[in-house]
């Protein structure tokens, strides 16, 4: 039955192989389930409760992928989302958590709609690549930069912005330490590193310091606090002189989403070769659609987006052909529900350094940008630097956005074809005028 409906044998894989492949890409993000508590708990959320909807989230968002689309994509809330969700919605808007779940689901019943207009796939071929790339190093920067605002390793400092901390200092020495584990063991290509990496982290935090071991509780039922608390209402009526946030905030996870997706399609895809003779991807609006259901479903859990991960470029790598990878993967993340809840013992100091090195992993897709072309250079650059600079996705999107549409029209490379592009631009200088 698996053969017949995963195609096993025209792929060239088996049964054992997609196992296998399943749980190499289980090991190398099941990260996720105690990094992302940790980042949404600063916006105020429920840790243990956050715990379980990344489980049951990635659980559910990658059996989805398995079975609609049969590709080895895996899925879970992802690293640069859920820092806007906290650091710019939350902390910089002043959104309650709530209101920002609401937003979430706002934004993915726009996606499912886009997806099924297919404007999407509109959005996908008026973008160039490069911003893609450049979104994803951006992404990896900021992330990395909170890592090491976490770890005290950068610190504020009144005459230079931003300066060292002290590293003999236990939370610094200890983020250190940290990070040595982890690239240690990435450099031995070992699965699952940045997960032992936390884990050893926090276990020498524990022994250094047993007072800060707090009892936590060992209950499913902690879904409960953050499972359809989402405010729908408010996310549609937002007040105190922030009208335009919801356009704003649906605008940023659309592309990151997007964004995030396409990367990693085309690098899965690839990878496996599963890409079509002119270069496209088959069954893309299956894929887009998984993903959108997926993110609906993560905002009722009480999540932040969810979204495709590169990681599965692991189990491709180890063999995996077909979504049985995928589903693979998603029944592993929904037995680890059942210790999901613990992760709020884990100290912040832990997945500092896992933030760091995530971070730089994001940052080979800039490998794909031509920077020997201005016209792909500039915009990515700005992009990039803008994006963990102004603490803010949606500034350096937009800036991105803005300069491709600029160069291209100076260049008198500007089409027809290219309206959604400079639609796109306007709408980015209005929301610059609006801020301002």
């Amino acid at each position: 039955m698996l053969k017949q409906f995963f195609d096993l044998e025209r792929r060239g894989t088996t049964v054992r192989t997609e196992v296998f492949a399943g749980f190499t890409t289980f090991l190398t993000m099941a990260y996720i389930v105690v990094v992302n508590p940790v980042v949404l708990g600063a916006a105020g959320m429920p840790v243990a409760g956050v715990a379980v909807a990344t489980c049951l989230s990635a659980g559910f968002g990658s059996i989805l992928m398995g079975l609609l689309s049969n590709y080895p994509l895996a899925l879970a809330p992802g690293m640069g989302l859920n820092a806007y969700f906290t650091y710019t919605v939350v902390k910089t808007m002043g959104l309650p958590w709530q209101v920002a779940l609401g937003c979430v689901f706002l934004s993915a019943v726009a996606f499912l709609l886009l997806t099924l207009a297919g404007v999407r796939q509109l959005i996908m071929n008026a973008i160039p690549h490069s911003l893609f790339a450049a979104v994803s190093g951006g992404i990896g920067l900021f992330i990395a930069f909170i890592g090491l605002k976490s770890a005290g390793i950068i610190v504020y400092d009144p005459g230079t912005t931003v300066g060292l901390g002290n590293l003999t200092a236990a939370t610094p020495a200890l983020a250190v330490l940290g990070l040595i584990i982890i690239a240690a063991l990435q450099a031995r290509a070992f699965r699952g590193a940045v997960l032992v990496g936390i884990l050893g982290t926090a276990a020498l935090a524990w022994y250094l310091h047993p007072g800060a071991i707090k009892p936590v509780s060992y209950h499913l039922t902690a879904l409960a606090s953050t499972a359809l608390r989402l405010d729908i209402p408010a996310a549609l009526n937002l007040h105190g002189g922030v009208g335009l946030s919801l356009v704003e905030i649906v605008f940023v996870f659309l592309f990151v989403d997007l964004f995030d997706n396409v990367g990693t399609l085309m690098a899965v895809t690839k990878r496996a070769g599963l890409v079509d003779a002119d270069g496209k991807v088959p069954r893309m609006n299956r894929i887009l659609l998984a993903d959108s259901i997926s993110m609906l479903f993560g905002a009722l859990a009480g999540t932040s987006p969810v979204t495709s991960y590169i990681e599965s470029t692991s189990g491709v790598a180890v063999g995996g052909r077909t979504g049985l990878t995928s589903v693979i993967v998603g029944m592993l993340f929904l037995a680890t529900l059942f210790v999901a809840p613990l992760v709020q013992a884990i100290p912040a100091v832990a997945t500092a350094p896992a933030l760091i090195l995530v971070g730089a992993m994001m940052m080979g897709a800039l490998a794909e940008v031509q920077w020997q072309e201005p016209g792909e250079a500039i915009p990515a650059f700005l992009t990039v630097i803008l994006i963990p600079l102004s603490y803010s996705i949606a500034n350096g999107l937009a800036f991105g956005i803005v300069a491709h549409a600029v160069l291209k029209l100076v260049r008198g490379k500007a089409r027809a074809s290219d309206w959604l592009v400079y639609l796109l631009a306007i709408l980015c200088v209005a929301r610059f005028i609006y801020i301002a």
